[in-house]
């Protein structure tokens, strides 16, 4: 163990697939694909070639961080169900950290941030007070790009590590859109 840790941290959280290895305290290599579905189709090998592009592979990792939400439903249970299956198969810690915490560290803001919602809203987190969905506010800083996202959500990691984390857990302010049929379900015979 370093006291630089190596860091793969990733996040299907929104319409992209990001990743970003942190290493010797840079960044090494980090990458970012526009897409509104097939992220779990695309994250491994997107986390591939990152780690190859940072020269090393999935041995030298410390430490492995995801973007925990809030944002898409589906996106968010890919990243953190691989994130922690990762960090169970490697012997390592996982880190979750959440997209206001992220969106604060991309930017260099300490304020209000705030994370995209469907229908023209945002999920809005006052520094230090819980997060709600409002209507986009004028004043809210940009949303930073996917790639410097998994950036920061590796330097976050690195802040923690190497305490011990408890799994990563998808953090979400709504419930999904989805509901649970109504209907009865069938009687099942013995």
């Amino acid at each position: 163990m370093s006291d630089s840790p190596a860091i793969l941290a990733f996040d299907t959280s929104a319409a992209h697939c990001a990743a970003a290895l942190l290493r010797g305290g840079r960044i090494q290599a980090a990458r970012a694909e526009a897409m509104s579905k097939g992220q779990a189709e695309r994250l491994m090998g997107l986390l591939e070639e990152v780690l190859a592009e940072g020269g090393t592979d999935w041995k030298g990792l410390d430490a492995i961080a995801v973007g925990i939400g809030p944002g898409n439903f589906t996106g968010i249970r890919i990243s953190v169900s691989a994130a922690r299956g990762l960090a169970l198969g490697l012997g390592v810690p996982a880190y979750g950290i959440d997209g206001f915490a992220a969106r604060r560290e991309a930017l260099g803001v300490t304020g209000a941030v705030g994370v995209p919602a469907p229908r023209e809203q945002v999920y809005l987190s006052l520094s230090g007070a819980a997060a709600e969905l409002v209507e986009r506010p004028e004043d809210l800083p940009p949303e930073p790009d996917p790639q410097a996202l998994a950036e920061a959500i590796a330097r976050l990691a690195a802040v923690r590590w190497p305490a011990a984390a408890p799994a990563p857990a998808p953090l979400y302010i709504r419930p999904a859109d989805a509901a649970p049929s109504s209907d009865r379900p069938p009687v099942l015979l013995d």
